[in-house]
């Protein structure tokens, strides 16, 4: 079974692939595992199951997440940001949203998609939304708001 940043990585190639020539999902995943592996190998690569969730996942809900990335893409219509970077915020609000991964490690493994399928310039813009999509979901009860790190150190009381 591939790591999760690996199936994080096959996620946005297909949803990549899904963005620029819209087809039935199981077709696109098909066509991923058919990419892969030329008919003359012995062996078809093995699903990857959390690839896979993600998604189906984002497909499902795609038209939520879309809304929550314009809300917050101030000056920025979706279809004009680029193909790879959308992607990356919609995988990354699914598993916040869907999948409750921590939003601290949805928007870090976003970061590190961004940084190397898109240009270093994305990836404050990225970070942006997604920290503004992570905040408005925390206040709306959709994800539960992280805990707040503590240093250790005691107060002073007067």
């Amino acid at each position: 079974m591939p790591s999760r940043r690996k199936s994080r990585r096959h996620a946005l190639q297909i949803l990549f692939q899904l963005d620029l020539t819209p087809q039935p999902v199981e077709q696109a995943i098909r066509a991923f595992y058919d990419s892969l592996y030329p008919e003359l190998e012995p062996t078809k690569p093995e699903p990857d199951p959390f690839a896979e969730k993600l998604v189906r996942g984002v497909q499902e809900r795609r038209q939520e997440i879309d809304e929550l990335i314009e809300r917050h893409a101030h000056n920025w219509r979706l279809e004009r940001m680029p193909v790879v970077d959308r992607n990356v915020m919609r995988l990354a609000i699914f598993e916040m949203m869907g999948l409750r991964t921590a939003p601290a490690i949805a928007i870090n493994e976003a970061l590190e998609l961004a940084r190397k399928f898109s240009g270093e310039e994305s990836v404050p813009f990225i970070n942006g939304v997604l920290d503004a999509v992570r905040q408005e979901l925390e206040e709306s009860g959709a994800i539960v708001r992280e805990k707040s790190r503590t240093t250790g150190r005691s107060r002073k009381t007067a």
